[in-house]
C-alpha cells in the first residue's frame, strides 16, 4: 500500500494500462481481464488486475494531467515493481491529414513542462517511447485494421488553451495530436529504465473542429485497449 494505491503486494502486475478516466478503467477491466477485482479504490481513483489470455495486466486509472500521473505512474515502477505502463486514452488532432477515430502512436512527446523539468535544468529533455513497444503496437493496429500514424505528439499542462499561436508552431511542425499525459510518463520510464508507450484515439480535432460522437466513443476506445494489450504482450 501507498499514499494513493491501496493494493497489496503482489496485487499489480507488471503490465500496466493507464486510462486516465477510473471509469474506464473500471469498464476496460470488465470487458476485457478474466478473473477481474478492484485492487485501489483511494480517492475513487480505481485500479483492477486480472489476466487477458493467462497474462496478469492491471488497468489503473491516472487521472488528468501529468501531475496526476506522475503520482501513480512513480507508485506503480517504484513500489509495486511495473515494468511495463501503457497508457491508453484520447487526443485531439492536429493535422488535417489525421482524423476522427484514428489511432496516434506517440513516438516522443513535446511539452512545455512536465514534473520532472527541475530536474533537467538546461537540458531539453526528449521524452520517447519503447521501441519494441512501438513496434508492436503499430503492428498491432494495422492488423486490426486501424488507421494509425505514428510520430511525435504534445503533452499539455492545460486543456483550456489560449495559444493559437503555439498550436499553429506545432501543426507546422508535424505534431500529429494534443493529450495531456504521455511525456510525463515517458520521462518516468527513462528514468527508472521501464517500458512505456501511450496509444491515443482521436476524439476531437483541433483544426476542423470535429468530435466523436459520444455513442462511438465506447466502440474506438476497445479498439485501443486491444491494441496495447497485443502490444504489451507481442
Amino acid at each position: 500500500m501507498t499514499l494513493h494505491i491501496g493494493a497489496a503486494a503482489g496485487d499489480i502486475a507488471p503490465v500496466v494500462l493507464m486510462p486516465g478516466d477510473p471509469l474506464r478503467a473500471q469498464w476496460a477491466a470488465g470487458r476485457f481481464l478474466e478473473d477481474a477485482r478492484c485492487v485501489n479504490r483511494v480517492r475513487g481513483m480505481l485500479g483492477f488486475t486480472g489476466t487477458w489470455r493467462g497474462n496478469p495486466v492491471t488497468i489503473q486509472g491516472s487521472g488528468m494531467g501529468m501531475p496526476s500521473l506522475s503520482i501513480y505512474a512513480n507508485e506503480l515502477i517504484r513500489d509495486y515493481g511495473a515494468q511495463t505502463l501503457i497508457r491508453i486514452g484520447s487526443c485531439g488532432a492536429m493535422q488535417h491529414h489525421v482524423a476522427i477515430r484514428d489511432v496516434v502512436i506517440a513516438m516522443t512527446a513535446s511539452t512545455i513542462s512536465t514534473p520532472s523539468l527541475g530536474i533537467f535544468r538546461e537540458l531539453n529533455f526528449a521524452p520517447c517511447a519503447d521501441y519494441s513497444l512501438l513496434e508492436a503496437a503499430v503492428a498491432a493496429s494495422r492488423a486490426q485494421g486501424a488507421r494509425t500514424h505514428v510520430g511525435n505528439i504534445y503533452s499539455s499542462d492545460v486543456f483550456y488553451d489560449e495559444r493559437p499561436d503555439l498550436t499553429e508552431q506545432m501543426t507546422r511542425h508535424g505534431v500529429l495530436a494534443v493529450e495531456m499525459e504521455a511525456a510525463e510518463l515517458y520521462t518516468l520510464a527513462a528514468r527508472h529504465q521501464r517500458r512505456a508507450l501511450a496509444i491515443l484515439t482521436v476524439s476531437d480535432h483541433l483544426l476542423t473542429h470535429e468530435a466523436l460522437p459520444a455513442e462511438d466513443r465506447e466502440q474506438s476506445f476497445a479498439d485501443m485497449v486491444e491494441i496495447a494489450l497485443e502490444a504489451a504482450f507481442a
